[in-house]
């Protein structure tokens, strides 16, 4: 019996049911699954009931090593450069303050207070800038969030990743050549972190390539499930075998492949959708096994101060960033509160640290701290995102709704054109472009769209114009929104500026949605002066896109399935 139990692949099953079972007693308690589930692990490994002991994990390498790539496939997915210009200036910003904030903070604070050398401090102060991915995700789903906060906050994770991880390959650096007789100067600084980012993009772009030109030859979808699980074992093997982080490779291989294959529904990371629950259930107990209570007591004081000065930088530096973008409130109260938990990036360059000759200059300490600060970060994290996630509204979103086509990347605001039919063209060219329609010729869509309109004004009144045309060359409804502050001098029923057009085109068999969608608008933009005030003076995409997902809308784009229970 014991042989039995002892076997990896039994471990590997008894570990799955206990991180099951932890998340599902988690949820009775209304806590956040991935925190019974690592609060399993730390239960059952050699802290408490020794179960479990640290062997089991280093056996199960592999297998970790594969659930973290996939984590890290799915975050790289919402890398798609195409839906992500219009955010792009809020995104820079905030990468920027997250690789500046917190590393300062955590650096400064435990030099202030002499708790560690300064290279102590540095390499603490740079693995501060990571956020868990796993913990995003499995949050997010858990959820069922979507919205303009979770997009922000999956680009987020992603970008903040890259930044972590190539901070640390400096400062580890820095720490090796300073603390070495032959010294180096700056360029192995620089080199280091250029070599990890080049290397992984180099791996994890590559395959991505591969994979993605494969697929356009392959249509069943379990050979596309197929074709994504050699991609993610070549991607971490060869990224391990050239001493590249997985990590990095595979968030390259996500972004690669929703921007090469994005069509391809069954391609990376969805492929696994299926064994996804039970992928991050044994993550996340893995990850509670690591977890030594022994670290406690020396890492107590340091950890905490970690602790309140890294969640000090995450909270300030989204803040900071949000505001300087004059992005929606959602995203400035709560985007930092969601950035909390650590583990994954943070975990792999803790055991770099450990199994290098670094160890012996930054002492045993360094590793208690940073596991202990880790573990802390990531049974407090998923609260604190869960409740980011709430504040934000976005919480229980993610089922089909009316007027779900509308996102921050179709919308444009300080919309200018002289007529109706420049208007028409510049918004069926936003149409085309954002929605890929690649099979679709614009001048003959536009010309559709003016003639209908030409044959009746759509022109509805209160500022609000709705061109529409029912179009063979696309297979669901496509929309797109452009405001204008200071309103359009189009001839309409009221005499009134246009403030608002909205462009819709639907193929045939959706009809009924499409008038469904003509009424919602009308009755809402076309009526409610509330909903004019915001929405006529909305600043940006990400404005508009809040106010038409935000609750106060729902009476007007509302679910189209019931909440599940």
């Amino acid at each position: 019996m014991a042989t039995f139990l002892g076997h990896e692949l039994v471990i590997l099953a008894l570990l799955t049911l206990a991180g099951l079972l932890g998340g599902e007693g988690a949820k009775r308690l209304h806590l956040p699954a991935v925190t019974g589930q690592i609060l399993a692990g730390v239960l059952l490994g050699p802290s408490l009931l020794g179960v479990f002991s640290h062997d089991t994990t280093v056996a199960l390498a592999p297998v970790i090593d594969f659930a973290l790539g996939l984590i890290a496939m799915a975050v790289g997915s919402h890398l798609y450069i195409h839906r992500l210009r219009t955010a792009a200036p809020r995104l820079g910003r905030l990468v920027l303050a997250e690789a500046l904030l917190p590393p300062v903070l955590v650096s400064a604070a435990v030099l202030l207070l002499d708790l560690g050398n300064w290279q102590f401090a540095l390499l603490l102060g740079t693995l501060a800038v990571s956020t868990a991915p796993a913990t995003i995700v499995a949050v997010v789903k858990e959820t069922r969030s979507r919205g303009l906060f979770v997009s922000t906050l999956m680009a987020a994770v992603a970008l903040n990743n890259i930044a972590c991880i190539t901070l640390f390959e400096m400062a580890f650096t820095a720490v090796r050549v300073t603390t070495e007789a032959a010294g180096g100067g700056l360029g192995p600084v620089l080199m280091a972190p250029l070599q990890q980012v080049a290397g992984a993009l180099l791996v994890g772009g590559g395959v991505g390539a591969v994979t993605a030109a494969m697929s356009q030859h392959v249509y069943a979808p379990e050979k596309l499930a197929t074709v994504s699980l050699i991609a993610l074992l070549v991607a971490v093997g060869v990224a391990d075998a050239m001493g590249v982080s997985s990590l990095l490779t595979c968030l390259f291989l996500g972004a690669t492949l929703a921007n090469l294959a994005h069509e391809k529904e069954e391609v990376g990371h969805r492929a696994f959708a299926a064994f996804e629950p039970a992928i991050l259930a044994v993550f996340f107990t893995v990850a509670g096994l690591e977890f030594n209570l022994e670290y406690l007591a020396p890492a107590g004081l340091v950890s905490l101060v970690v602790i309140l000065a890294r969640a000090a930088g995450k909270v300030g530096g989204a803040w900071l960033a949000m505001a300087m973008s004059t992005a929606p409130r959602s995203l400035r109260e709560n985007l930092g509160l969601a950035l909390i938990p650590q583990a994954g990036v943070a975990v792999a360059l803790l055991l770099k640290v450990r199994e290098s000759p670094l160890y012996d200059t930054v002492g045993e300490l360094f590793l208690a701290v940073g596991v202990t600060t880790v573990a802390l970060n990531e049974i407090l994290g998923p609260f604190t995102a869960r409740w980011a996630l709430r504040r934000s509204g976005d919480l229980g979103k993610d089922r089909p709704r009316l007027i779900d086509f509308l996102h921050e990347y179709n919308i444009v605001t300080d919309f200018r054109a002289a007529t109706k039919a420049e208007a028409i063209t510049a918004l069926v060219d936003l149409l085309v472009r954002s929605n890929r329609l690649t099979g679709v010729d614009r001048e003959d869509l536009a010309a559709e769209v003016i003639r209908r309109e030409e044959a009746m004004s759509t022109c509805i009144g209160r500022g609000l114009f709705v061109p529409h045309a029912e179009f063979e060359g696309v297979s669901q409804m496509v929309g797109v929104m452009a405001i204008s502050s200071e309103g359009l001098g189009f001839e309409t029923p009221d005499g009134l500026p246009v403030h608002c057009i909205a462009l819709l085109v639907v193929p045939p068999h959706e009809r009924k949605r499409h008038l469904e969608v003509l009424a919602a608008l009308a009755r809402s933009v076309g009526s409610d002066p509330d909903i004019q005030t915001q929405l006529y003076h909305a600043h940006s995409p990400a404005h508009v896109c809040e106010i038409l997902h935000a609750e106060e809308f729902e009476d007007y784009n509302y679910f189209l399935e019931e909440e599940p229970a």
